[in-house]
């Protein structure tokens, strides 16, 4: 099956190292610059460290008022901290608020030292490469839990953009912390309180993630947007200065939802194409979308998009209504294609005798005009 080709979408030029933006909604992704090459992280990687801490706040090993003891390891760390000392009790939850709005190198140290197999941050750190990969993180390793400089600690942007996602996704409850301005702790460090997120306030619906610099990093940020009923999450790494990493973030943001719009493709229910049915009581199954499709198009090409239905058949009776059959694919032109499940519309039960019997007799017509196999 097959509509309309969609025009190239005006593509975004970057000065960034490495990018990546992808419409929630949708999963459409929007801009991929060398979003597969795993780059050192800075404090961006400090999200893989609050998503263990969410996992572990959900299965009930950590509480948010739980206290934790500050190790002479985690005071040691110098850049952006909470300035912990050893005769500190932190909760966890003002841990987490460090973490996010000032960035604090300790406070990653306390929980990786926490909730570490060994009780070492070396320890956590390998329990968060395992994590990932299982994530589907496939270009992360991690050497720490803070994106303090080490050897061999990377992250792609696509997969910060990942990881990002399922924060958003899986811990609803906890994601207004990321949309926070400013976190004084106890007052011992006024020069360090306001989240470095340049796009919160704006108005343009930025709501997260996490900031990142090092000399070898370069500033970069994780950050995601809704406007109406879209999302976006975008990662940007590489950029030379906090002016450039807040201009290309706001106009990422800005490109994201001005050069997009919204459109309905299929309805959930609504039959879009039929699959050949083998040995089954009707010759052929309707495929229809599992949940209502939208697409992205680009603002300026109008309504039309080519797709494609895919699926291996014929499919075999018995089908049963609602398994999932065939695939379709979205596929506009300057975009990475999306696909999206088709299932059954109705239930397909083995035919009966005469069915069996019709259906074997033409296989083995089809098989006598062929010829012999090698024929020619």
């Amino acid at each position: 099956m097959a509509l309309l080709l969609l025009g190239p979408a005006q593509a975004f030029e970057t000065r960034a190292k490495s990018a990546f933006v992808v419409d929630l909604k949708t999963s459409t992704v929007l801009l991929n610059k060398n979003a597969d090459v795993p780059l050192p992280p800075a404090s961006m990687s400090k999200l893989m460290t609050l998503y263990i801490v969410f996992e572990a706040l959900k299965d009930g090993r950590l509480t948010l008022d739980e206290e934790l003891p500050v190790s002479e390891h985690a005071m040691s760390y110098g850049g952006s901290t909470m300035f912990l000392d050893t005769t500190d009790r932190v909760r966890v939850e003002d841990l987490i608020r460090g973490i996010i709005v000032l960035s604090g190198n300790d406070a990653c140290a306390v929980i990786a030292e926490a909730l570490s197999p060994n009780g070492t941050e070396a320890g956590f750190a390998r329990y968060m490469t395992q994590r990932a990969q299982k994530m589907g993180m496939t270009n992360s390793t991690f050497a720490n839990s803070n994106g303090w400089p080490a050897a061999g600690h990377r992250m792609s942007t696509r997969d910060l953009a990942l990881l990002a996602t399922r924060l958003i996704e899986d811990f609803p409850q906890y994601y207004p912390l990321f949309s926070e301005r400013e976190f004084a702790f106890d007052g011992r460090a006024p020069q360090n309180t306001r989240n470095r997120n340049p796009l919160l306030g704006l108005g343009i619906g930025a709501d997260g993630l996490k900031t990142g610099h090092t000399q070898e990093a370069g500033y970069g940020l994780v950050g995601s947007s809704m406007q109406g009923d879209r999302r976006i999450v975008f990662v940007v790494s590489g950029l030379d200065s906090t002016k450039a990493r807040a201009e290309e973030a706001e106009a990422i943001v800005n490109w994201s939802f001005r050069q997009f719009v919204l459109r309905d493709v299929a309805k959930e229910g609504a039959v879009i194409a039929e699959a050949d049915v083998w040995m089954g009581a009707a010759p052929r199954v309707g495929l229809t979308p599992a949940a209502d499709i939208s697409a992205l198009l680009p603002a300026l090409d109008g309504d039309a998009m080519q797709a494609e239905v895919v699926y291996k058949g014929p499919i075999e009776a018995p089908i049963r209504q609602g398994q999932e059959l065939a695939e379709l694919i979205l596929k506009p032109e300057g975009l990475e294609e999306v696909s999206y499940p088709l299932v059954a519309d109705k239930d397909v039960p083995v035919g009966g005798f005469m069915t069996r019997v019709g259906t074997a007799a033409k296989a083995l017509l089809r098989r006598l005009e062929q010829g012999p196999e090698g024929a020619s």
